[in-house]
């Protein structure tokens, strides 16, 4: 599905990714943990295509075809999604145009009409159902006075609804409550498939109780310093981030 070959990438001529390898394959999830400012958030953003961010050396390929050349509006259409750590409000535009308007483009770019209306009524009644939410919240303009939850719920509402091959979660975790976490996290979970993938980038094992992983990595200065399966998450708990510094450092 994604496979990272010794990937550099700067923001402003300031390296931040050091040589990352990565490869997920279909019907994986992979978590992405480690301190603040190791990289993990200009991983998901690079691989998304964001323009601020140089790619220096290495490549990233979907698929088995090289993206580094490609937009971030045309990986998002290559079946590239990225939830944000903070969703930015749009006023004036409700939840469910804008994701007429995206799966249309969608279609659009891969030569295909756009989508019935009966059509895109039933898929958004079916994926509101599956992700438990109500049918009012779709009526409002995005994000706009937004709880913390209900900005990530409309997350996963959006990777529903665009079924996409990669998901890439960035801190989706953040600033969530016990409840808010269940929900975000159940409907990650009924979304998996053995046709896509996922990766969960997050500070803490706390997610990973509701969102299994099938890998971890833990990010160190630019790299993945150590990988192991979902028992590394319960040990970065325990044990914090300091002793992978020191263990790299060693």
């Amino acid at each position: 599905m994604l496979k990272i070959n010794n990937l550099h990438a700067s923001i402003e001529d300031k390296a931040i990714l050091k040589g990352i390898n990565l490869e997920v394959k279909a019907g994986e999830v992979h978590a992405i943990m480690g301190p603040n400012g190791s990289g993990k958030s200009t991983l998901a953003a690079v691989i998304a295509g964001k323009e601020e961010y140089e790619v220096n050396e290495g490549s990233i390929e979907l698929e088995g075809e090289d993206i580094d050349e490609l937009a971030a509006e045309e990986r998002a259409h290559k079946g590239i999604f990225l939830s944000f750590q903070y969703p930015v409000e749009i006023p004036g535009v409700s939840v469910t145009n804008f994701m007429k308007t995206a799966i249309n483009e969608s279609r659009k770019a891969k030569g295909l009409e756009d989508m019935p209306a009966k059509d895109m009524l039933k898929m958004i009644r079916d994926k509101s159902e599956l992700l438990e939410i109500d049918r009012k919240f779709l009526s409002r303009s995005i994000n706009e006075g937004f709880s913390g939850g209900e900005k990530k719920r409309n997350e996963i509402f959006q990777m529903a609804m665009l079924e996409p091959k990669l998901a890439i979660l960035d801190e989706t975790d953040s600033g969530l409550d016990i409840d808010a976490l269940r929900i975000v996290a159940n409907g990650v979970n009924k979304l998996k498939s053995k046709d896509n993938a996922v990766i969960v980038i997050t500070h803490y094992q706390r997610l990973l109780d509701h969102i299994v992983p099938d890998f971890v990595h833990v990010l160190h200065n630019g790299k993945i310093v150590k990988s192991g399966g979902k028992e590394l998450a319960h040990e970065l708990e325990a044990k914090g981030y300091d002793w992978i510094k020191e263990e790299v450092s060693a």
